[in-house]
């Protein structure tokens, strides 16, 4: 029985140490290159951190800034746990790229008020905002050419 609870008692600790390891790590990644100006990020948004595809990102302040300009801005509205989005974003991102068009991308995990600020239902969304207000949106996982038609009638 002793050595069983020690055993045990080492596994927990095993765990443990993992753990803290983990955290560790995602902390040292996030203190040098966090662009959302947070001090603890989701597990998830960290492993998006250097991917190309995720980085012209908009924090809420300054789209509710663009917006009350009156500004035209196209919002990508994801979540780094959406398969959906994981998807799409490798579409997306590249097309908008080659198209001339600046997609600015809201992380919804990190900024949860999103969903209601700008009536969110479902991951991924593409809202188009003309002189500060909704024109559009385009909702879920589509093919590359119905994204590009979207854009061509929309962001243009």
């Amino acid at each position: 029985m002793k050595k069983v609870i020690i055993f045990l008692a080492i596994i927990v600790a095993l765990f443990a140490a993992v753990g803290i390891l983990t955290k560790m790590q995602n902390e040292e990644k996030v203190s040098g290159n966090n662009p959302y100006e947070k001090d603890s990020l989701h597990p998830e948004t960290v492993k998006q951190l250097d991917d190309p595809n995720y980085q012209n990102l908009i924090l809420p302040e300054e789209l509710d800034k663009r917006l009350n300009e009156n500004e035209d801005v196209t919002v990508y509205f994801y979540s780094p746990t959406c398969p959906h989005c994981q998807r799409t974003t490798p579409i997306v991102s590249p097309l908008t790229e080659e198209m001339g068009i600046d997609l600015v991308q809201f992380n919804l995990l990190e900024f949860e008020d999103g969903w209601d600020n700008y009536g969110i239902k479902e991951t991924p969304t593409i809202v188009q905002f003309k002189d500060g207000k909704e024109v559009n949106r385009i909702t879920g996982y589509q093919e590359k050419e119905v994204f590009k038609q979207w854009f061509n009638e929309n962001s243009k």
